[in-house]
């Protein structure tokens, strides 16, 4: 493992010498635009592992992306390489389905100490709920980004994430099968504490959700790729494409539904993805990711 393999993986090619915010802030963003949220493993007939140089040689030397576990535990070990002060920390995902968050733990987070402040770093939450810089562990202040306005509500040592949402303008709503999330103004993402993890006690989640039948993860394949002005997604066959913020407090969005031919050439041409073996698109069950 060798950070200046990682450093030419994501095209950072800035400073590293000082363990600062300007650049934890730089490699974040760089690790997001080039390093796909994705679960693309599991539609292959292959397994996730937890293991930190297995994440690496398929992040890293593979050109491939993942999910949280291994976005986030990549990260904390260049985090760590340069200096700074990083916690795991977990967290229960909201599910809009069931109006409620996951009842186990199901999502790694970082936290990181710098000058006196705590900022959480995920950069393994994917689709349109991605933080696109680190943010400060502030609870009620509005802390706006180019996806839109993040913020932290604290309640007796629970912290949750939401994010205000700008309209959508889609170009093509009938390729839409969820009509519904144009009309939510704020998101819930995720709750947490800040109680230190290992990763190891995320072994279990890592196998859970590759395992069960209601896992959204087994039900849909999943590749999203934050761009330099918005975001793009694969999920099963249905590619979404926005742009953030492109008018008037508005994001385009455009969908197109993928024929099985074009998928090989959708996942190198839009995410830098070339996969060893055969793919299955999986889109079954009703999750709202946007």
């Amino acid at each position: 493992m060798d950070i200046k393999e990682y450093f030419a993986r994501i095209s950072y090619h800035g400073s590293h010498n000082k363990p600062d915010l300007a650049t934890m802030s730089d490699i974040f963003q760089h690790h997001i635009q080039a390093v796909p949220f994705e679960n693309l493993s599991m539609h292959c007939g292959e397994s996730i592992e937890l293991d930190l140089e297995a994440t690496y040689s398929k992040i890293v030397r593979k050109k491939r992306g993942g999910w949280c576990m291994e976005n986030n535990n990549l990260l904390s070990w260049v985090l760590k390489t340069l200096g700074y002060d990083v916690t795991l920390l977990g967290a229960k995902v909201y599910v809009p389905e069931l109006d409620a968050y996951s009842e186990e733990i199901d999502h790694l987070l970082l936290q990181v100490q710098l000058d006196g402040k705590s900022y959480i770093v995920d950069g393994g939450f994917g689709m349109a709920y991605q933080l696109w810089q680190p943010m400060e562990l502030i609870s009620g202040m509005d802390q706006p980004q180019t996806p839109g306005v993040f913020r932290f509500q604290e309640e007796s040592g629970t912290w949750y994430l939401e994010k205000v949402k700008r309209k959508q303008c889609v170009l093509n709503p009938s390729s839409s099968a969820s009509q519904n999330v144009e009309n939510e103004v704020c998101r819930r993402i995720y709750l947490f504490t800040l109680q230190p993890r290992d990763i190891e006690e995320f072994r279990g989640c890592n196998s859970h959700l590759q395992t069960a039948p209601d896992s959204l993860f087994v039900t849909k394949s999943i590749c999203s790729l934050q761009t330099p002005d918005g975001v793009r997604a694969l999920v099963g066959w249905k590619l979404t494409e926005i742009k953030y913020n492109y008018r008037d407090n508005t994001d385009l969005v455009e969908i197109r539904i993928l024929a099985d031919e074009e998928i090989e050439k959708t996942l190198k041409e839009k995410f830098n993805i070339t996969l060893d073996k055969k793919f299955v698109p999986a889109s079954s069950g009703r999750f709202s990711l946007f």
